[in-house]
């Protein structure tokens, strides 16, 4: 007796490149495609079918979803954040969670040095100035260097360990925050977030979002880094209280902000929209076709490797 094609639930659009692929090995549903209201009945309707979700780090299985599909067997997040997963309730029922956190550690790594020089040398505010004809008639003000600032990063995880590397070559001196001291790092540990900001320039965010993290960077911790300090997030917009960082850059009580993420995007508070001293980045730190391509191919593996009964290649859970 021949089995029954396996279903795979898609979260939110993906690459057309992920899309054709779990297309050629599964039955591929598109959750986005149901009207909102339609969704718990989209989700009944197949629910005998799926055995597998995707979705990534913008939105992924919520309890809700899960209890909606009592044969799901693995979640595959196309990320490498995990905290739109409901991963209490999936240990409950032995759900498998794979991610693809080695995937993207280089480019978010990037992403968080161009970040901090573009924000330190307000790159956007220039090529607006130019572009808007302020060249013809005046010199663009000063802005401020980055090689040889006090770097000070929250999470020396993959992505955080591959940003210090990166910012090594422009003289700057480095220090760290994280859960616990690592016992191998060369850098100065802080075990205090505000410390770390009060001997630090420039704060770069790149832990994972958990329930001890969220807002890890609020009022005492800006006011700690000062003035002229800056605050980049590659992280989860959650990790910042951004109504505390709003009013700090429009109030000067801090210099500057790179945001590749936010709180509630892709909400951006309207205050941040007029302020000359932050650089937005629309949540694509992972998002090059070299990078994606290959955070599609690792998802895909994961869930061979699972309907084959091989090991995952990347598990959580």
């Amino acid at each position: 007796m021949a089995c029954a094609p396996v279903g795979v639930l898609l979260i939110r659009p993906l690459s057309n490149y992920i899309q054709d692929e779990l297309s050629k090995r599964y039955t591929l549903f598109k959750y986005w495609q149901a009207p909102p209201h339609l969704r718990r009945d989209f989700l009944r309707k197949h629910s005998d079918s799926i055995r597998a979700v995707v979705g990534n780090g913008v939105q992924g299985a919520d309890g809700e979803i899960i209890d909606a599909l009592p044969h799901l067997e693995i979640i595959a997040s196309h990320s490498s954040g995990l905290d739109k997963i409901d991963l209490d309730k999936c240990r409950e029922r032995g759900i498998r969670v794979t991610y693809t956190p080695d995937a993207l550690t280089d480019e978010v790594a990037d992403m968080a040095v161009l970040l901090t020089l573009a924000t330190a040398r307000r790159i956007c505010a220039a090529d607006r100035f130019v572009r808007n004809g302020g060249w013809k008639n005046a010199d663009y003000a000063l802005t401020t260097k980055f090689s040889g600032k006090a770097i000070g990063i929250i999470g020396l995880g993959r992505i955080g360990s591959a940003i210090a590397k990166r910012v090594e070559p422009f003289g700057c001196t480095i220090s760290y925050h994280s859960r616990s001291e690592k016992p191998n790092s060369k850098y100065k540990y802080y075990n205090s977030v505000i410390d770390l900001a009060s001997n630090s320039q420039i704060l770069i965010v790149s832990c994972s979002l958990t329930h001890g993290t969220r807002h890890i960077i609020n009022r005492d911790v800006i006011n700690a880094l000062g003035k002229n300090g800056i605050v980049i997030n590659i992280g989860r917009g959650s990790h910042i209280d951004e109504s505390e960082l709003v009013s700090a850059l429009a109030e000067g009580r801090l210099g500057g902000a790179g945001l590749d993420v936010l709180e509630n995007e892709p909400e951006v508070p309207s205050l941040l929209l007029g302020l000359d001293n932050i650089v937005l980045s629309p949540h694509v730190g992972a998002s090059t076709v070299e990078t994606r391509k290959a955070m599609a191919d690792l998802v895909v593996e994961n869930l061979e490797a699972h309907f084959s009964n091989k090991p995952l290649l990347t598990p959580f859970i």
